[in-house]
């Protein structure tokens, strides 16, 4: 059985906050975004980028604690909705220009680690998607799809080059994303908030918003002790909304997923891995793995209504990996934890204004990390008056998810998607 840390994941455990304060008291703002994951921290970088810092940030523990802090740290293109239903959705011109937005905000990453000097880890190796069939269809015709739709190249790896840097049987090829990369998630988040205390936000951790108002023209934000009195209000909280603002609530979708990493492995992992990529397969429901700079191997997959304990995700991970890599029997795993992501039903990141004036910024589960980034730069430029680019996601609205119904169905899905890749196998 393997041994995990419970109450900390590896993130929390390789990072040194320098923490916020709550707010006490009231204060007056333009602009209140409630959320400190990827989706607030970008929302306030960007409009901090405009020339805008009268800003508030509230994070009702600390920032990066749900999804944007626990997340497999893949920095690349797409969205959680497949390239094809993409295309199929709103046909393929205008499916090009928003995953070159994804692109982009992939490209605005990179600036701002090297601009603002965030030591989050970057690892500029790459990211393969394994071919965990046999057939090899499935990598030639994604393959084209991507260069002919997007204009995107992904180099093809044989499956005798591949066994030279994944050292497993596992896999029949892959296609290779040269530009991606991955990177430490929560030690970014941190930083990017750092950065923004350091522009004017005022970054305010402990500050749970416990009913948020309309007060004549703008917002009340109430928290256990303070208030913040706003103009504008941005929502992006994600798979922790709960139910704070009920009409995103029934629109969204709380799913977890499993993280664990193993101990420090050495020279050991060299004899798994040969490269410093990061790797997902072709499965529904992947695998998602990376050599950390400590020579750990950080293990990420499945997908469930659930939250599950540390020992419990240990376990069905470990699994999993052995199932890829049987030379690494017997490893520790030293840490293991999962995590809330926000889905809607469409698998689009939701970006809009409601009726009443409020904004929000949610729905970027699976596939976070640059759709976050987009999302904070498409809904800043609204509030600046560039409205433009937000109109692009209108397609994707609120769909309520049917609550306790909606998570069942979710998890009928999930089995009967995972039990068609076990028949393919």
């Amino acid at each position: 059985m393997p041994d995990a840390s419970p109450g900390q994941h590896y993130y929390w455990a390789t990072s040194a906050a320098a923490g916020h304060p709550a707010i006490e008291g009231r204060a007056d703002y333009a602009i209140c975004i409630i959320g400190g994951g990827f989706a607030g921290l970008a929302t306030a970088m960007s409009l901090m980028e405009r020339g805008e810092n009268d800003v508030a940030l509230l994070e009702a523990d600390r920032i990066g604690f749900g999804a944007s802090g626990r997340n497999g740290g893949f920095v690349f293109g797409g969205f959680s909705l497949g390239e094809r239903a993409l295309v199929a959705a709103v046909g393929p011109h205008e499916a090009r220009k928003l995953y070159q937005l994804t692109l982009d905000a992939v490209a605005t990453i990179r600036r701002r680690i090297h601009q603002y000097r965030i030591d989050c880890e970057p690892a500029e190796d790459g990211v393969y998607l394994a071919n965990w069939f046999s057939d090899q269809r499935i990598l030639d015709r994604q393959q084209r799809f991507m260069a002919d739709h997007f204009g995107v190249e992904w180099q093809r790896i044989a499956r005798a080059d591949l066994a030279d840097r994944l050292l497993t049987d596992r896999y029949s090829g892959a296609l290779f994303e040269a530009g991606a990369f991955h990177f430490h998630p929560l030690k970014y988040a941190q930083g990017l908030a750092r950065t923004l205390d350091a522009g004017g936000v005022r970054v305010h951790e402990r500050s749970r918003a416990l009913r948020i108002a309309r007060d004549g023209a703008g917002w009340r934000i109430t928290t256990a002790h303070g208030e913040v009195r706003a103009r504008e209000v941005v929502m992006c909280c994600g798979g922790y909304l709960e139910r704070l603002q009920p009409k995103l609530a029934g629109a969204m979708l709380p799913i977890a997923t499993y993280v664990m990493a193993t101990e420090p492995l050495g020279a050991r992992l060299h004899g798994a891995l040969r490269t410093g990529a990061a790797v997902y397969d072709t499965r529904f429901a992947f695998d998602y793995y990376r050599p950390l700079a400590d020579t750990r191997l950080l293990w990420g997959g499945r997908i469930s209504v659930r939250d599950r304990a540390a020992n419990e995700v240990a376990r069905l991970l470990y699994r999993d990996m052995l199932r890829v890599y049987p030379q690494l029997e017997g490893v520790k795993v030293d840490h293991a934890w999962s995590g809330m992501m926000s889905y809607g039903r469409h698998k689009m990141p939701q970006l809009g204004r409601l009726p009443d004036g409020l904004w929000y910024g949610m729905g970027f589960g699976g596939h976070g990390v640059g759709p976050t980034t987009l999302g904070g730069e498409v809904l800043a430029a609204a509030l600046c008056g560039e409205g433009a680019e937000l109109a692009r996601f209108a397609p994707w609205q609120l769909p309520a998810t049917g609550g306790p119904a909606g998570l069942f169905a979710a998890q009928l899905s999930y089995w009967y998607y995972t039990l068609r890749d076990r028949l393919r196998e």
